[in-house]
């Protein structure tokens, strides 16, 4: 299994294939909030604040089969969730309809936003279908934690830069929240905030960091792989930082629970993969002087296709 953001889920329930997990539990501004996994690392989480962008918050526990553990709430007072989309890991979810069936009145939408005012999506409403809705993948505007954008039905406005406030059109997952899927076979159905944030997200590499724009690659919620997730790291999210959200630390990091990280007087902060295959893998590691050493992110054998030499900088377990 994987590693786990900061939520607040057991490490082996965040990455689904890691010995610990990450300790952020939602991602910010235009993550989700839920992964599985078994990392060492558990706190990761985000919210969004704005109609341009929004971060995922992680509230609930992953499992995964990694080496850490990771747990993480949903907050929307994170000032990096102001231009980006938070996310959560928790399952669930509430609101005026269900975004699976997407059962609203002709004419409107089913969509995930905050109800709160606040940072993270956490309900679900009907919102006007934009009567020029652009199809997937072309350029849209609007989203965050609004509920509202120009996309088409079955999508909505996501990976929206905080400064030009355009973004994409992507797909919410198909299916059922037992058993979801996505048209596209090089996306993953990513489940988080509770539930109502529902989006294929493209699949990508934590060592290579592959994705592109503002996103970070980091685990996908409910699954052992890992996806694009808009980095809503702002100034911070550096190895050692604090972390309350999946997404809050810089690309080729994650959030891990306190007690995997050295110094950590936080729910969660943040560490580095790093590459199993290296020789001289612990040199991969910002803190190696503190007794921090590449870990297997997966619990070996359970490593999906391609992603066997995943591993994540953490501290060494009792």
């Amino acid at each position: 299994m994987k590693l786990q953001p900061s939520l607040s889920l057991p490490l082996s329930l965040l990455l689904g294939a890691l010995t610990f997990s990450s300790a952020c539990g939602d991602d910010k501004g235009q993550d989700e909030t839920s992964n599985t996994g078994t990392t060492t690392g558990t706190p990761a989480t985000d919210s969004d604040t704005s109609t341009s962008g929004a971060t995922d918050a992680t509230t609930s526990t992953s499992t995964g089969t990694g080496t850490g553990t990771g747990t993480g709430t949903d907050t929307d007072t994170d000032p990096t969730c102001s231009f980006l989309d938070c996310e959560t890991t928790t399952a669930g979810g509430g609101g005026e309809c269900d975004i699976w069936a997407q059962d609203c009145p002709e004419g409107e939408k089913c969509m995930p936003w905050a109800n709160d005012g606040g940072s993270a999506w956490n309900a679900t409403k009907c919102s006007p279908l934009d009567m020029n809705a652009k199809p997937l993948g072309d350029e849209c505007m609007g989203g965050g934690v609004s509920g509202v954008d120009n996309c088409d039905k079955g999508s909505m406005c996501y990976y929206v830069d905080g400064e030009t406030g355009l973004g994409v059109c992507i797909p919410f997952c198909i299916g059922t929240p037992d058993s979801p899927s996505c048209a596209d076979p090089n996306n993953q159905c990513s489940i988080s905030n509770n539930g109502v944030l529902i989006l294929c997200r493209q699949k990508c590499d934590p060592l290579l960091q592959d994705c592109e724009g503002a996103a970070a690659c980091l685990p996908a919620a409910g699954s052992d792989f890992f996806v694009c997730i808009v980095d809503a790291s702002g100034e911070n999210g550096k190895a050692g930082d604090p972390c309350e959200f999946l997404n809050a630390c810089d690309p080729g990091h994650f959030c891990a629970t306190a007690s995997f990280v050295p110094d950590c007087v936080a729910t969660g902060c943040c560490t580095e993969f790093c590459d199993l295959s290296d020789p001289d893998k612990d040199s991969q590691c910002s803190m190696q002087d503190k007794g921090v050493t590449c870990t297997n992110y997966y619990e070996p054998g359970t490593e999906p296709p391609g992603l066997e030499n995943v591993g994540a900088c953490l501290l060494p377990q009792p």
